[in-house]
């Protein structure tokens, strides 16, 4: 589903945030990504969202290989990709419904279908009772469950997650990995960059390990 080969990506001003990584990482599995701020996590999933491009190696997703997906393609690409934020990046100027119905929107579905699917997301993360409330009413917990709705509502095939409970206490972090957990068994593939060691290593899924930009544990499943 997604491979790095021999991977690295310097940025202008002279940083190498990954170094020779070569990792791959199957259809439908789940896999924790960790390190030290600084160690590459990010970079590697803005990588597979194409926010960045390497400066060697290869990165393939879904059979296709990133170099050649010209910057007009770049948006179709990400049709298939869901993404969570530590920070939510939510419009605090729409509801909670406006605010997971946007990718649709933007993607040209009709109301209809925006809707059915809009909904049917709110109630896979417990919101569908809230989809009228506004983004400030609710608990961080909660919004941060609105942008997972959000990031799920166009059913891709791969949801990364960059840090997502990094605000939240430990039951509530625990509940957000839960969902992640069913998403994952319902055939979606699941990358989670996260620093909390003794919450990702209760789940019993596979820890790619960064250091320095570099791949230290976790290269096979």
């Amino acid at each position: 589903m997604i491979s790095f080969d021999r991977v690295s990506k310097r940025y202008d001003e002279g940083h190498e945030a990954l170094r020779e990584v070569s990792v791959h990482i199957n259809p439908d599995e789940l896999v924790f990504i960790t390190g030290h701020s600084g160690a590459g996590k990010s970079t590697l999933l803005r990588l597979i969202m194409l926010m960045d491009r390497p400066s060697r190696g290869q990165v393939i997703v879904d059979g296709q290989n990133l170099a050649e997906v010209r910057s007009r393609a770049i948006p179709q690409h990400r049709r298939n990709i869901g993404v969570v934020f530590q920070n939510h990046q939510l419009l605090y100027d729409r509801s909670v419904f406006d605010n997971v119905a946007l990718p649709l929107i933007i993607a040209g579905y009709d109301h209809r279908e925006v809707g059915r699917r809009v909904r049917a997301a709110l109630d896979k993360v417990g919101l569908l009772a809230r989809e009228r409330a506004m983004p400030i009413t609710l608990s961080g917990g909660e919004q941060q469950r609105v942008g997972i709705a959000r990031a799920v509502v166009g059913k891709p095939k791969i949801l990364l997650a960059d840090e997502p409970t990094g605000n939240l206490d430990p039951a509530l972090s625990a509940e957000i990995m839960d969902l992640f957990e069913e998403f994952n068994q319902v055939g979606v593939t699941v990358l989670i960059a996260s620093h909390d060691l003794v919450l990702i290593s209760r789940l019993r899924h596979r820890i790619i390990t960064l250091q320095q930009g570099c791949l230290v544990s976790g290269s096979a499943a």
